[in-house]
């Protein structure tokens, strides 16, 4: 197999394409989220409705059956998602509720030299990232564990399973060089479009003088991809205010 550096450069650029070749306009979906604090005993089940507009996340959420209506940030977070861009990443968690902002940002895109005839050989390699192959790792069906290095300072890919069929992400795991948060992502190609289909979130949080682990696990299904306003509220500029 080529080398792990260039395996793992050559899935960000992919992603990459496939992300800003054909954005959807509006999305739709439902999403079932359990939230468990489990030393706690406390568990909080949210089922929504959401209609979002792509280019900025502003969402329509509708809690089900007949709960509350919603706008601002799709929560937890926005199912089209490129997991290698420049994104920037926050939460706040405590007893009673979990808050997560997502900004997402430009792809990144590896240059990939042309083969010189006059090297033997070329060794690329990420500065930021160390990536190396599981045992189970194969050609077809490359399964990526990635280590951060002293230069990394926040998020990072620290394992990528893709799937042999598109190339693309099959699972990716989203960790944090500072604490022990994790984000689990699954995606699928849904109507032509590489989307979240489940997220695992969790974190120890510290308050009251208590630390407790919080767990969010979320399943996204019932996409369209309408290129109209499936919702009134997701016309138009500028961003609409959010509401709690």
């Amino acid at each position: 197999m080529i080398g792990a550096d260039l395996a793992l450069a050559l899935l960000v650029n992919r992603t990459a394409m496939a992300y800003s070749a054909h954005p959807p306009t509006y999305i739709t979906y439902r999403e079932r989220t359990s939230v468990t604090v489990p030393s706690l005993g406390r568990s909080q089940e949210i089922d929504r409705s959401v209609a979002l507009r792509n280019a900025d996340n502003f969402a329509v959420m509708h809690d089900l059956p007949h709960g509350a209506t919603r706008t601002g940030e799709a929560f937890p977070i926005i199912p089209y998602f490129d997991p290698f861009s420049s994104f920037t990443f926050a939460y706040y968690a405590n007893l009673k509720a979990i808050s997560i902002t997502l900004k997402r940002g430009a792809p990144i895109v590896f240059p990939i030299p042309a083969p010189d005839p006059n090297a033997d050989v070329s060794v690329p390699y990420i500065s930021f990232l160390a990536p190396s192959y599981a045992p189970d790792s194969t050609p077809t069906a490359l399964h990526i564990l990635i280590a951060p290095t002293p230069l990394d300072t926040g998020m990072y890919p620290s394992e990528v399973q893709v799937d042999p069929t598109t190339g693309l992400p099959a699972h990716i795991v989203l960790s944090d060089s500072h604490s022990d948060m994790r984000i689990g992502l699954t995606y699928r190609s849904i109507d032509g479009y590489w989307v979240v289909v489940r997220g695992v979130f969790s974190a120890t949080e510290h308050a009251l003088g208590f630390s407790f682990n919080v767990r969010a696990v979320t399943r996204y299904d019932e996409f369209t991809f309408p290129t109209t306003a499936p919702d009134p509220a997701l016309m138009g500029t500028p961003r609409p205010q959010a509401t709690p």
